[in-house]
């Protein structure tokens, strides 16, 4: 998933931010059917349920469309700043909330929708690596989904979260520590 966008691709996006800036609403379209599964994934891992995520993505680019004219494409990705977007959302919706994460078990892979039992073992595996993304603090689940399930750059992370590279790689390998203690013991491999 570690993508390198083409010089071309670049170019289309600029161009589109651009026009979307002068209140293109075809542009941002398209920006939108570019970004709409990333943003979509990234929500969906943080809050657990499709309803929710559905929702919540709509309201990502709600806000990005009215706020398109203070995107700067010096300061960040446009997909860095539709995640930073999406975490300011996604924050709200615990506030608004008061509650905690609710673990769906909603989502499975196309490819396995022909072998019934190939998909709730994959269910079963996607619903407990979610289940124990969740058990992290705010700052390692969102370094967890945004480089192992978005893969993103260590830089384009930082940028997000407006941390240094280093510190984002100390959280992540305090995450998958963690995670392999909270699967370990699952699984009952607790060495205690």
């Amino acid at each position: 998933m570690n993508e390198r966008i083409p010089a071309k691709k670049k170019d289309e996006e600029h161009l589109l931010i651009q026009k979307a800036i002068k209140r293109d609403a075809s542009a941002f379209g398209r920006l939108y059917d570019m970004y709409v599964d990333r943003i979509y994934r990234y929500v969906y891992y943080r809050v657990g349920s499709v309803a929710d995520a559905e929702d919540l993505t709509q309201q990502v680019f709600l806000k990005a469309w009215q706020a398109i004219g203070r995107y700067k494409k010096m300061a960040s990705p446009f997909i860095a700043w539709l995640m930073t977007i999406s975490h300011n959302v996604i924050i709200d919706f615990y506030r608004t909330r008061k509650s905690n994460a609710c673990i769906g078990n909603d989502i499975t892979s196309n490819n396995l929708e022909y072998n019934p039992e190939k998909a709730a073992e994959a269910q079963l595996e996607q619903k407990k690596l979610r289940q124990a993304i969740l058990q992290l603090s705010s700052d390692r689940q969102q370094v967890v989904i945004l480089r192992l399930i978005e893969g993103f750059q260590f830089r384009e992370i930082a940028s997000i979260l407006g941390k240094s590279e280093g510190a984002v790689r100390v959280i992540l390998h305090r995450a998958l520590t963690k995670l392999q203690e909270i699967l370990g013991k699952e699984k009952g491999y607790d060495k205690k």
